[in-house]
């Protein structure tokens, strides 16, 4: 292997153990900025050190334990710690001569996961529902500031501040790293689950870069979907998301075909969906029903995927009873961006000129002017009502919109194909 390529490959391990060495070492220093630090510098040590003595077993083991090490030392040189940190630091201290990996598992909590305690600290009650997802889009799924500032519709400069205010606010708020219980775990749930499925939204559809699909950020949302289900059994949302991604994940496989290009929905091969999140999302989201969740919003929105997903061929799809689930989607969270997909679906029910009429009047709202998907969708309906000239114009000004390399290459695809 060359040097070039081992250091590659250290970069690769690092960006899948980012997260939970954030999540670990954040419980530990009580200090996101300073987890990061501490993650970066177990970079720069693996840079150093694997070249010469070879990739660890474990890596993400040695990470950790080069990151705690470096943790004691921080704690050793800061004068103003309180007892709790000395604590810390014994505790550490007494670790020293165990293995990385004991030392790994020594700081799981009760629930076995660091990154749901992250997750659950930053929706603190302490921060805006808007700096709790930036937060946790930064820390848990590794975002940088422009993808969150797509994700959000916002600008960098706003996310940026956003983050660095929200970090400010958890440490001056002096908070332990750890999944609350009772009351305070259920105050916390609805930004916990929008968090979670953004995530799994910027690997459904990545906002910028080359890659059209991110399928490590949808399977990081589907684990901890997952494990939040198994923690609030009795949640009919927790299961409504989790339905909601499972189907929407069974078909990430079928979205790109050979050169990485998208392939719409009504187009795709559902001999590729995979049937085991199917059964998996369908069982989810019949449990969310039976928990009096029908009508929640993920839970309707899992319900939207579900009919896509019991439809054998694409004709079969009952759009009918999706622009009517839109209906209700709308009534209880109203947007934009459920506007748009209502109009979508009710072009597919009712005609193209119907869609037409609906994506107007959002486009004179305004609220989603340089948003990509608006003029695709418009251009898709322009398209199927014979309009190709208006069509393309739309293609074209969508694929300036996009900032995804592969979905700019599909845009201007459909506008060439426009004539």
């Amino acid at each position: 292997m060359t040097a070039a390529d081992l250091h590659q490959t250290i970069e690769t391990v690092f960006r899948i153990e980012r997260a939970r060495l954030v999540a670990g070492l954040a419980r530990l220093v009580r200090d996101v900025d300073l987890a990061e630090e501490l993650a970066q510098d177990a970079l720069v040590a693996a840079l150093a050190k694997w070249p010469k003595t070879g990739t660890p077993n474990k890596p993400g083991a040695w990470l950790m334990a080069t990151a705690k090490r470096r943790a004691i030392d921080w704690l050793r040189r800061d004068k103003m710690l309180r007892r709790k940190h000395a604590e810390i630091v014994q505790e550490l201290e007494n670790e020293r001569d165990t293995s990385a990996e004991e030392v790994e598992a020594a700081i799981d909590d009760d629930i076995g996961d660091q990154l749901l305690s992250l997750i659950f600290t930053a929706c603190h009650p302490v921060l805006s529902r808007e700096a709790r997802a930036a937060l946790t889009l930064r820390l848990i799924g590794g975002l940088t500031t422009e993808e969150i500032a797509r994700a959000f519709l916002s600008s960098e400069a706003t996310i940026s501040q956003r983050i660095f205010r929200a970090k400010r606010t958890l440490g001056n708020a002096d908070l332990t790293f750890e999944v609350p219980r009772g009351r305070a775990r259920e105050e916390r749930l609805a930004s916990v689950l929008e968090v979670i499925y953004l995530i799994f939204n910027e690997g459904y559809a990545a906002t910028a870069g080359e890659d059209l699909v991110r399928p490590a950020l949808c399977a990081e949302a589907q684990r901890l979907g997952r494990i939040l289900a198994g923690l609030m059994p009795e949640e009919p949302e927790v299961f409504g998301l989790l339905a909601l991604m499972e189907l929407q994940a069974s078909r990430l496989t079928a979205r790109l075909g050979p050169e990485g290009l998208i392939i719409p929905l009504p187009e795709q091969n559902r001999a590729r969906w995979d049937q085991l999140l199917i059964r998996r999302g369908l069982a989810a989201l019949e449990r969310a029903e039976v928990l009096a969740g029908a009508t929640a919003p993920y839970t309707l929105q899992a319900g939207l995927a579900a009919c896509h997903a019991r439809a054998r061929k694409a004709e079969d799809t009952d759009w009918q009873r999706i622009a009517a689930l839109y209906d209700r989607l709308m009534e209880i969270t109203p947007s934009p961006v459920v506007g748009l997909n209502r109009a979508v679906a009710y072009s597919m029910a009712f005609g193209p000129e119907t869609g037409l009429k609906l994506i107007n009047a959002i486009a004179q709202a305004g609220a989603l002017r340089t948003y990509a998907p608006l003029p695709a969708a418009k251009g898709d309906f322009l398209f199927r009502a014979g309009r190709l000239a208006e069509a393309r114009i739309e293609f074209e000004r969508a694929a300036r919109f996009s900032r995804n390399e592969r979905e700019k290459a599909f845009l201007l695809g459909r506008a060439a194909a426009c004539g």
